[in-house]
């Protein structure tokens, strides 16, 4: 089944065609902690909570979108459980440490495989990232700040929804943590008016200093006063970086890691120190003289992304990102007519590790 069809597909059939999937077998062979999920397996949790789901109050006043995104959350909310568990051998007690973070990358495989279209794959990427978070916001020394910071990541109701099925969606005695607590959530949110839309920020450099602070403070307000404008722009190869800069900024003065592998003489292959010390020295040189430019390279990876951003933001400039992503097979045509062509084994590789760029790195971010 594609995306289309999976959209308006009923439950049944959505489960039935999971069941078919070797990512959904691996979790009906996977085994939890009986003190959390004492109903059994991964798969038997999962089927659960895709039937709590309906059961929710608010599930009829829904839109359409909003009850596939939650479908979708629900489906592979642990679906890399089996790619994360291991047993105590003191103690025998199941964990799935950091299941949440990688669920978050086999979702976006997946949903890329049937064709989901990116702003839709990416909410429920990311929902399901951070499905676990309402049920500990009482832990949190700010309790603020996490549903401040959460709500420009993923929409705060969707999340609340979602925790209420996943609590739900287990035997009751295996419930450690009261669903009052989820309560909690929804009201913090609900206080910071970010409930169903992202915090009100009064501004974007009042939104990123924020999220880049140590010691974040929601009511401050810096001054806006940027030394230049920086787009960095990011994709796979063969994506259409270099045409988009072309068509959209063709004033810009670009840096640009392929050109500068090209001046240089070093493979893709080779090691990349010597390339990224000189972009490094260029963007600086830029920075310095309050000159606007645009930055080009694959930038898919949020570390080696942050590294750059942060380097930018240290001179005070005004951050646009723009992340371009076309279908798969689009992008791999593309590729193959590049001179520079990169080996589809290297694309294919990176697209299952892509972490596409969001709101709290940058004043201004468009999707392609």
């Amino acid at each position: 089944m594609n995306w289309k069809q999976l959209k308006q597909a009923s439950l049944e059939d959505i489960t039935g065609w999971a069941e078919t999937q070797p990512w959904c077998r691996a979790m009906a062979d996977c085994a939890q902690d009986a003190e959390w999920h004492s109903e059994g397996d991964v798969w038997t949790h999962t089927k659960m909570v895709l039937s709590q789901l309906l059961e929710l109050e608010e599930w009829p006043s829904l839109e359409p979108h909003e009850r596939t995104t939650l479908i979708f959350t629900a489906l592979f909310h642990d679906v890399a459980k089996p790619l994360t568990t291991e047993v105590d051998s003191e103690t025998g007690r199941v964990r799935s440490p950091r299941h949440a973070v990688k669920g978050e990358h086999v979702a976006r495989s997946i949903l890329r495989d049937v064709g989901c279209d990116l702003a839709t794959r990416e909410e429920i990427a990311r929902l399901v990232r951070y499905h676990g978070r309402p049920a500990f916001l009482l832990e949190r020394d700010e309790p603020a700040h996490e549903v401040v910071k959460l709500s420009w990541l993923v929409n705060n109701r969707l999340l609340y929804l979602f925790a209420l099925a996943d609590t739900r969606g287990r035997d009751t005695d295996a419930m450690t943590r009261p669903e009052e607590n989820l309560y909690f959530w929804k009201l913090m949110a609900e206080e910071n008016d970010c409930y169903d839309r992202p915090y009100p920020f009064a501004t974007d450099h009042a939104r990123l200093t924020f999220f880049r602070q140590q010691q974040p403070n929601l009511h401050y307000i810096p001054h806006d006063e940027f030394s230049c404008d920086v787009t960095l722009i990011a994709g796979l190869p063969g994506s259409g970086k270099d045409t988009w800069l072309l068509r959209n900024r063709p004033a810009l003065p670009v840096i640009s890691l392929d050109n500068i592998r090209e001046e240089m003489g070093i493979q893709p292959t080779d090691n990349q120190g010597r390339v990224a010390q000189q972009a490094r020295e260029r963007c600086r040189e830029f920075l310095r003289s309050g000159t606007s430019f645009a930055f080009n390279a694959t930038n898919t990876m949020r570390l080696t992304r942050g590294r750059w951003l942060d380097l930018f933001a240290d001179y005070n400039a005004r951050i646009e990102v723009v992340y371009l992503e076309p279908a798969i097979e689009t992008l791999l045509q593309q590729n193959r007519s590049r001179t520079d062509s990169v080996p589809e084994s290297v694309i294919r590789s990176l697209a299952e590790k892509i972490e596409p760029p969001t709101w709290i790195e940058c004043h201004s971010l468009k999707l392609v």
